[in-house]
């Protein structure tokens, strides 16, 4: 999932980029509540759904007052998917039918975001996390805690998670992307690492974000190949 964002904010130039990924092979997209009002939301996701995308909205506010405002705004925007938050059992009912809930497990400090918590107090949280109606799967910032072995981390949130995991932030290589794939994550994403230009296809977004999806493909092939 390719994020329009920088530095865990929304881009200032979002508006102009989703069009040029239209033909990239992209399926979904997204961006995060800060650097995004209501407006800007609904403006964004109408570009986004024009151009054939899912659209996601991360929630990476820290009050709880602030987290809630943002599921209220993401209702009326008409997101397909909002992840992130760290008030999964307060929020029933607050997004429309068909909007797919992931949260954050475990303890999620500070902006830009940090996991915090032992490697078996989040994947029980997980566990607990999608074991209610109204969420759908997970948003696991993996590479954001301090100390854990991360794809260790990503096998045992998948293991005990009834729903999607989504590894969100620092995917900043092909190889890192092939990991967390194998490691059992339904999906990832990737936003700053584009923006900084680290990746195959360097400047252009566009070209980067074709080769993650091209170079990942083959990388999980050539794993499979290895492994039989």
């Amino acid at each position: 999932m390719f994020m329009l964002t920088h530095d865990d904010r929304t881009v200032d130039n979002a508006a102009e980029i989703v069009p040029t990924l239209a033909d990239t092979g992209l399926r979904y997209i997204g961006f995060k509540d800060v650097g995004a009002d209501l407006a800007r939301q609904r403006e964004l996701t109408s570009l986004a759904h024009d151009a054939g995308f899912e659209v996601m909205l991360e929630v990476v506010s820290t009050s709880k007052e602030a987290e809630l405002s943002s599921l209220r705004s993401a209702a009326e925007a008409g997101f397909d998917w909002v992840l992130g938050g760290t008030h999964g059992a307060d929020t029933a009912g607050m997004l429309p039918d068909g909007v797919r809930y992931c949260p954050f497990p475990g303890q999620v400090v500070d902006h830009p975001s940090v996991l915090l918590g032992t490697m078996d107090e989040i994947a029980a949280d997980a566990e607990r996390l999608t074991g209610l109606d109204h969420v759908a799967g997970l948003d696991l910032l993996a590479y954001r805690h301090p100390t854990a072995n991360t794809l260790e981390l990503i096998r045992a949130v998948v293991q005990a998670s009834s729903g999607p995991v989504i590894v969100a932030g620092s995917i900043a290589s092909i190889e890192r992307a092939v990991a967390v794939s194998e490691a059992g994550a339904w999906g990832y994403t990737i936003g700053s690492a584009i923006f900084d230009g680290l990746l195959p296809g360097a400047p252009s977004i566009a070209d980067q974000v074709r080769r993650v999806l091209e170079d990942t493909d083959s990388g999980a092939d050539i794993a499979t190949e290895t492994q039989t």
